[in-house]
């Protein structure tokens, strides 16, 4: 780390400029600082919502585009830049050659919001945003007013951040890199009292080389929970048992299975979940979730753990549940147009896919359900899951395979070839097709979709504004 990304005044910024300012975290970040007072601008050169309307919410200007003009004419005290941005930005140069500290959204987040708090970290490759955001609910709800940074918008809170009151603080961990000059995993700035860590698998195949390295980052993580702590641990995960059975301080584990310390039993699933809660072989609470699937569920249970150690009430709990309105693009219903129920989700994992087209068929029964992905992601864009993608969408009628976004990004012999997983698709009986462009796509939802279908977007991007041309092919 160079002299210039470090704090080299104990003085308070006023100005801090963030650069990718655009991103999940980075605009949750925003939020929190002119929350608590900074004066806050920045900068991207790819902009969508959800986070593009947060940031206008907000009334924070973004500069499109990265130019040294974006740092001279803001003269901020202290800068931020996002993990996508590399050492030779423009604006990380002006950053330099002026000496302005610099610092990652990490270290921001640790710097001004943790310093007294009590922080609680969600990890894990998948379910993060929905447990942290039930988790911050849960309590916000119970009257503990907590603060949180979760990647992903809590309908409840229409925005991905709270500075809250209380003791609290909910972080959802992530285990993708820092920073160009930090190429550790976010989730170890983050100091973590209690953690909820969720399966842990392969993933990210852009920075991690294989499971063992992916591995090496999450002990990392359960090597610095201090004695005092406890980790709530997805038992039924193998990897998740190896990696917690060093821990130094309590480990809990949850799951559906039996040998959990934390479990459910009588599931009921449909249009809500119910379940009761056991925890070492006791009941502990009766509960009901709007929330699909038994990913969900799971999801769930490490949430009822952090809850139940801290007190809080089975009956507060299921007042929150039912009051719970779930995450912008997680398995969120955006329309029913003509009897036709869209879905937006940002699936982008085998594993993930699977779970959501699981939870969308016990939802939804009989009804067709259509799923249309987009392999966006730099793991899901590389063939690194070819063959794995055969099995994830079981449980979808109708499959469509958009073409990945930008492949050209993507060295030639890694890139994710989608005509041979639609075959592998239609050997296991599926209907499946492959359907390069966006428009087509939209033109055969329009002409073949009938009431009672559901239509499952899954991407983690914009995925070339497909939600609002089918919006209009069917409204016309």
């Amino acid at each position: 780390m160079t002299s210039s990304m470090k704090i080299s005044s104990t003085s308070e910024p006023k100005r801090i400029h963030l650069i990718a300012i655009c991103g999940t975290g980075m605009a949750s970040l925003a939020g929190l600082l002119r929350e608590k007072g900074f004066i806050v601008t920045g900068s991207d050169a790819n902009v969508y919502p959800p986070m593009s309307d947060q940031l206008a919410a907000m009334g924070i200007e973004v500069k499109m585009g990265y130019r040294a003009d974006n740092v001279v004419s803001t003269s901020p005290d202290l800068v931020v830049v996002g993990n996508a941005i590399s050492k030779n930005n423009e604006e990380v140069l002006a950053v330099q050659e002026r000496n302005i500290p610099l610092l990652s959204m990490p270290q921001a987040i640790s710097r001004f919001f943790l310093e007294s708090r009590f922080p609680i970290v969600v990890a894990g490759t998948h379910g993060k945003t929905t447990t942290s955001s039930l988790l911050a609910w849960i309590l916000e709800r119970s009257g503990q007013s907590p603060g949180f940074f979760v990647g992903g918008i809590l309908k409840n809170f229409d925005r991905s951040y709270q500075l809250g009151q209380g003791d609290y603080f909910v972080l959802e961990g992530d285990e993708y890199d820092t920073a160009f000059f930090d190429k550790g995993p976010k989730f170890l700035h983050y100091h973590p009292q209690m953690l909820i860590l969720n399966a842990v698998e392969f993933d990210h195949a852009d920075i991690y080389r294989n499971l063992e390295q992916v591995m090496e980052s999450f002990e990392k993580l359960v090597a610095i929970l201090p004695a005092s702590g406890v980790i709530f641990a997805d038992g039924d995960n193998a990897n998740v048992r190896k990696l917690v059975a060093k821990a130094a301080c309590r480990v809990v584990t949850f799951g559906l299975g039996s040998e959990n310390e934390l479990t459910a039993t009588h599931i009921e699933f449909g249009e809500t979940v119910r379940f009761r809660c056991l925890r070492k072989g006791q009941e502990a609470g009766r509960f009901e979730t709007p929330l699909a699937g038994r990913h969900n569920l799971k999801n769930l249970l490490g949430v009822l753990g952090v809850l139940l150690d801290l007190g809080i009430a089975s009956d507060e709990i299921n007042r929150a549940l039912a009051e719970f309105e779930g995450i912008k693009r997680r398995q969120e219903v955006l329309a029913v147009l003509n009897g036709v129920t869209l879905i937006d989700d940002f699936a982008h994992h085998p594993t993930a896919i699977k779970e959501t087209l699981s939870a969308m068929r016990l939802k939804y029964g009989a009804k067709r359900i259509w799923a249309i992905f987009e392999p966006r992601s730099n793991t899901t864009r590389r063939n690194i899951f070819q063959k794995d993608f055969a099995a994830a969408f079981d449980d979808a009628d109708q499959i469509i395979f958009a073409s990945p976004y930008q492949p050209e990004k993507i060295p030639e012999a890694e890139r994710l070839h989608p005509e041979e997983v639609v075959t592998d698709l239609q050997k296991r009986g599926k209907k499946a097709r492959y359907i390069p462009d966006v428009d087509l796509i939209v033109d055969l939802v329009a002409k073949e979709s009938r009431p009672g279908d559901v239509l499952c977007f899954m991407s983690n991007g914009g995925f070339g504004g497909i939600y609002q041309k089918v919006v209009r092919a069917l409204e016309g």
